[in-house]
């Protein structure tokens, strides 16, 4: 493997040359677009690097087992030393293949989050609220930047719907695997007798569209402007600030009231608008290029169910990964980090069965 990575080391010190250049460091794109570019290989050189070292000391290693006056000892030492390194060797080749496998696109984007009540009544749209709080926890201890773009209510004071912003380093890349139907098995605030009830929840995970992906006529929307309302439907706000945003082209219809300005409120319409239709048009083109795809994660095909709260049994069901997990109130409180790094690295797998399959970076 080592002469198929010189070139990726080549590429390596020449950006760190291109990056001391002065002709360069004048140009902030071009030092931007190079240092993200480096970035983005420095993980992999890092690993070919470690990789380098261990295969020399394997073959210190072989060479004292192989030498009939080396001390009897020395050959045991070397022995148990061998073992260990070559677990090392295929540890690092493994995470190698799978840096070498092309990342999607879309990994560093920012997020739209959609949940919307399912299943179960006002049961299931308190549980909306309290998976919309669980993302929002999530992305505090992340560091990510998390603002609330629509909300609608429910007579308990559930969400009905619940639209959110997330923004941050790799946003898309964790929480992509989110999209589906998340179902809750527990007795409700709402249930006197104490019987357990399973009511569903539907996630939607987009990725955030730019301007420049999705290019939308102005003569192609029309925009209304109509009274903000809360809980319970009673006015919360005299002047007609809450915008409705029709695309009349898909049908597709986008409100927005949380903001006091109408101009915030259309900023914040269009910037679902533009990350819904994304997701048609990369929808669409996933299924031409491979139909018959094993995993659905990002397309739009959320009508399976992803996951199981069960808190009688204090137990959360991943059903892609087939783990359970437990303490789902920690889980709600945030601490989403274990289930998202498994599911991740189950992705990476698959690319690197789909990669091989198509004669990639293990063959």
């Amino acid at each position: 493997m080592i002469p198929e990575l010189e070139s990726v080391e080549d590429k390596y010190r020449r950006l760190v040359q291109a990056l001391a250049d002065p002709s360069v460091l004048s140009d902030p794109k071009k030092f931007r677009d190079l240092s993200k570019e480096q970035a983005d290989i420095e993980p992999l050189v890092k690993k070919i690097e470690e990789l380098k070292r261990v295969r020399a000391d394997i073959a210190g290693s072989r060479e004292i087992l192989s030498d009939p006056r080396a001390d009897p000892d020395l050959k045991t030492l070397a022995e148990a030393e061998l073992r260990r390194l070559e677990e090392a060797d295929a540890v690092l080749a493994h995470d190698i293949r799978i840096l070498l496998v092309p990342k999607d696109p879309l990994d560093e984007r920012g997020v739209v989050l959609e949940i919307r009540a399912g299943a179960g009544g006002d049961e299931s749209s308190l549980f909306a609220q309290d998976l919309f709080r669980m993302y929002a926890r999530y992305a505090e201890k992340k560091g990510w930047l998390f603002e609330i773009l629509e909300t609608s209510f429910s007579p308990v004071g559930g969400f009905k719907e619940a639209i959110a912003g997330i923004r941050g380093t790799g946003a898309y890349s964790r929480l992509k695997f989110e999209s589906g139907v998340h179902r809750v098995q527990r007795v409700p605030k709402t249930e006197a007798g104490g019987r357990i009830h399973t009511s569903t929840v539907t996630v939607a995970v987009l990725p955030e569209a730019d301007e420049v992906d999705i290019k939308i006529d102005p003569k192609d929307l029309k925009i209304e402007a109509f009274g903000s309302s809360g809980p319970g439907g009673q006015n919360v706000n005299r002047n007609y600030t809450a915008i409705r945003v029709t695309h009349k082209p898909s049908g597709m219809v986008v409100s927005c009231q949380d903001e006091k300005s109408q101009h915030r409120n259309k900023e914040k319409a269009l910037r679902v608008l533009r990350s819904r239709l994304l997701e048609i048009a990369r929808t669409e083109q996933q299924r031409k290029i491979a139909s018959d795809r094993r995993s659905q994660v990002g397309t739009g095909e959320r009508s399976e169910k992803i996951r199981t709260y069960n808190f009688p049994q204090s137990r959360i069901t991943d059903h892609r990964l087939d783990e359970n997990f437990h303490n789902p109130a920690a889980v709600l409180d945030g601490e989403l980090e274990a289930i998202l790094e498994k599911l991740f690295r189950q992705d990476q797998d698959r690319r690197l069965e789909e990669a091989r399959a198509a004669g990639g970076p293990d063959r």
